[in-house]
């Protein structure tokens, strides 16, 4: 993750939600008190962000210490205490909140993105995220789809050319579209074609394209895009793709399964902090 981004981000959230002053906090805790609190999990899955939620403690006391009794990526048990941070402990209240948030958020991502990961193992097929990002935190969600197995789509519209549907409706078809890209771009730009049939599949090949992306398409549409389309241009499936017909659609032979879900739908990871008294 980018550090400078990542600074701006978590200032921005501990802006909004500290505000003027920790009114709770500061009234009640003196402001020399030291303190460790524990980071357990509520529920089992994938952890992600621990590296960010030590950067949003240090962000309110620079001495904060933090322990981490597992790495990113690792599997997490229900009631499982995973990491320790020992620091001021008005600062360890006041980013409790913001803290979780990140964690529970990107926690959850990883956790769904590993289980798709696991459901199409047995074939050679790459799960990828999209754009379906929350407005601000891209590179943190991103991050938590390589953290469960998953790979990154484009990281915004300055990465690679893919031209979509409104595209082509815009452009006349596939070839204008791919002609008025390649007179633009340079060489070492990669051209995915968003494709709904089987006919805009061909005019794509035959447009030489790096990557197709198959739209929607049906299981029986698919399976002969992928026929033709094979040895040709990467393949990439996605659109209505769901844990339940996933491994139906890895195992016709496409190269990657796009996923916006993973990013914007993924159900936070229960997690909790706890002060430990000594």
């Amino acid at each position: 993750m980018n550090r400078l981004l990542m600074e701006k981000t978590i200032y921005q959230a501990l802006q909004e939600d500290i505000g003027r002053g920790d009114l709770t906090t500061d009234t009640i805790i003196p402001d020399d008190l030291e303190a460790q609190a524990a980071l357990i999990s509520r529920a089992d899955g994938i952890v992600a962000g621990l590296d960010l939620v030590k950067q949003i403690f240090i962000f309110l006391d620079p001495c904060i210490k933090m322990e981490k009794l597992i790495s990113d990526g690792s599997c997490l048990k229900k009631d499982q205490i995973f990491a320790r941070i020992k620091g001021n402990a008005r600062a360890l209240l006041s980013a409790e909140r913001v803290a979780l948030n990140f964690l529970q958020h990107l926690s959850g991502i990883a956790t769904e993105t590993r289980k798709i990961v696991e459901l199409v193992k047995p074939y050679d097929v790459q799960v990828a995220d999209t754009r379906k990002t929350t407005p601000g935190l891209r590179i943190f969600e991103k991050y938590a789809v390589t953290v469960g197995g998953g790979v990154n789509h484009r990281m915004g519209l300055d990465d690679a050319v893919l031209i979509k549907d409104n595209h082509l409706q815009i452009a006349g078809g596939v070839k204008n579209a791919v002609n008025q890209v390649r007179k633009k771009i340079g060489h070492l730009v990669k051209i995915e074609v968003e494709v709904e049939t089987l006919e805009q599949l061909e005019e794509a090949l035959q447009a030489g394209v790096d990557v197709v992306m198959l739209d929607n398409m049906s299981l029986s549409t698919m399976k002969d895009a992928v026929q033709l389309a094979k040895g040709r241009a990467l393949i990439e499936a996605s659109g209505q793709i769901t844990a339940a017909n996933v491994r139906e659609i890895a195992a016709i032979g496409v190269d990657i399964i796009s996923l916006g879900w993973i990013t914007h739908s993924a159900r936070p990871l229960d997690i909790s902090m706890e002060i430990e008294v000594n």
